[in-house]
């Protein structure tokens, strides 16, 4: 016995043959609600082989069952709700169907189930993109269960979560569930749609806040120790960052930075020095933006690391060392800002005289040998600056007459990208000199508020870098639905932009190259 799309071996001929039985009463039938045994003995059958669960697949939402007459086996589920679950398996079976009208079919029998009990339906899809602890063992399936989910039931949440709350948050943990072994594409559709509802809305506590960035922490991995020699500790980076700027939104709305601050000092700033020069300007630009929203607790315990840091890219004078503008902006902007929460923090590091009244002010002791060496360092940061930006202004000067004289639109196209980028690093030297300048005090006022602007901000509001990472812990990168990587959007700052303005920078030192 053959079917047209099922091979059919001598084992499976009693079950299919009773298949067809159960569709013919089926068929006939004019009160579906009458025939439970008939989809009992399909929902049976289909256990039995694959080949019987995908005839069973291809029955339920066909013209046989009369499905064209409004959908049969919803009625069946209305009077007995216990198999809606079993239904919905069978007919995810048939969401790989290559015929439009067959898989059309399903999924109006699908939508027809989620309007019936849209929390048993959500249970029984979900189950089919998987968890880690039950991951899926059919990836194509599971693909076309996350197409489904996105493209039919995520637009109509406001039709099917009802009531709203309760159903609000069984979607959402069931996301969370699934969200430990997913690709990073599938990763930001889950995190863009709970940003949607309800329950996270604007006037949504803090707490709820933080729960959606205990899902992104969970996919930065920040259980997981950093090792920069090892290869697949590169996407645990990029992945790192790119959920740094997802969560960003939420620190915005009271939720705690606390732990990805505590990572990056503990596993990823002593290493600093061997992570590719990409991610290093990746990961200050994301230290910088997030270093507002620090707790005074989790500042005094980065601030020494960054200290380290601003020393090491600050260079002293006619030392010979080139300047990497870009690296002590966002490293003078964290600076202030984890400064303003814990100002006698500075007082060991760089030899300031802060008073609080606490024993941390430690004025008994002399450190005046840093602030040395700090003052030192900011005078040659402010005298590279200004160099550069006379070098950028006559720059500009060029670039402008240039664009008088191009002729073709490329020409034209070139030199506006030019123009951009030194208007960028025009920025970065004026937000250098406006950091540096308080400093020089014994007793400085760090910059706590938003009177610094900080220079990539300016072009495109950021979301995530522009490099690839890897996302999803468990997921291969080959997995469905997507890549595997998490493409991290352009801030207005990604891999070239970055390259460009720091040519534009790039030369500027004491006994270095000349400007280029």
């Amino acid at each position: 016995m053959t079917d047209s799309t099922i091979t059919i071996t001598a084992s499976d001929a009693s079950h299919i043959e009773k298949l067809y039985e159960f569709g013919e009463r089926l068929s006939e039938s004019k009160d579906k609600s009458q025939n439970v045994k008939d989809y009992q003995g399909i929902m049976d059958a289909a256990k039995t082989s694959i080949k019987a669960k995908q005839l069973a697949a291809q029955l339920i939402p066909s013209s046989r069952f009369g499905y064209k007459r409004s959908g049969d086996c919803r009625y069946f589920c209305k009077d007995t709700p216990e198999y809606l679950s079993k239904i919905v398996d069978i007919l995810v079976q048939l969401l790989a169907a290559e015929e439009i009208v067959e898989r059309d079919a399903v999924h109006k029998a699908l939508m027809s189930l989620l309007r019936q009990d849209v929390k048993a339906s959500l249970s029984a899809l979900f189950k089919h993109i998987g968890t880690v602890e039950e991951p899926s063992t059919d990836e194509l399936i599971r693909e076309k269960v996350l197409s489904f989910v996105r493209d039919k039931v995520f637009p109509l949440k406001a039709e099917l979560l009802r009531p709203q709350e309760e159903m609000e948050r069984h979607i959402t943990d069931l996301i969370k569930k699934s969200s430990e072994d997913v690709t990073g594409a599938e990763f930001r559709m889950f995190m863009d749609f709970l940003k949607t509802l309800g329950i996270f809305g604007h006037k949504a506590p803090s707490e709820r806040m933080k729960e959606l960035v205990e899902i992104i922490e969970g996919q930065a991995d920040l259980d997981s120790a950093f090792d920069v020699t090892q290869v697949s500790d590169t996407d645990h980076i990029d992945r790192l960052i790119s959920c740094l700027y997802m969560a960003l939104p939420f620190f915005l709305r009271g939720a705690s930075s606390s732990r990805f601050l505590n990572y990056l000092n503990k596993h990823i700033v002593p290493v600093f020095d061997k992570l590719p020069d990409e991610r290093k300007l990746d990961l200050l630009k994301a230290l910088a933006e997030i270093s507002p929203f620090t707790l005074p607790q989790d500042s005094r315990q980065i601030l020494p690391s960054v200290v380290q840091l601003l020393k090491k890219y600050m260079p002293r004078r006619r030392s010979g060392e080139e300047m990497n503008f870009t690296y002590v902006e966002c490293l003078l902007y964290t600076f202030h800002h984890l400064a303003h929460k814990a100002p006698n923090a500075t007082n060991s590091l760089c030899g300031y005289k802060i008073v609080t009244g606490q024993p941390s002010d430690r004025l008994g002791e002399d450190f005046s040998e840093f602030n040395t060496d700090f003052i030192e360092r900011l005078n040659s940061v402010e005298d590279l600056t200004r160099a550069t930006m006379k070098k950028l202004t006559q720059g500009m000067a060029e670039h402008n007459k240039a664009m008088a004289a191009a002729k073709s639109d490329e020409a034209k196209d070139n030199i506006k990208t030019q123009k951009q980028n030194t208007t960028t690093g025009l920025r970065t030297c004026n937000n250098i000199l406006a950091m540096t300048k308080p400093l020089h005090l014994k007793t400085p006022s760090f910059i706590g508020d938003k009177s610094v602007n900080l220079s990539w901000k300016e072009l495109t509001k950021p979301s995530v870098p522009s490099t690839t990472i890897q996302a999803g812990v468990k997921r291969p990168a080959a997995a469905a639905n997507g890549s595997g990587n998490m493409a991290k959007k352009g801030r207005g700052a990604g891999g070239l932009h970055n390259q460009l303005v720091n040519r534009a920078l790039q030369g500027i030192s004491y006994g270095g190259r000349g400007f280029q």
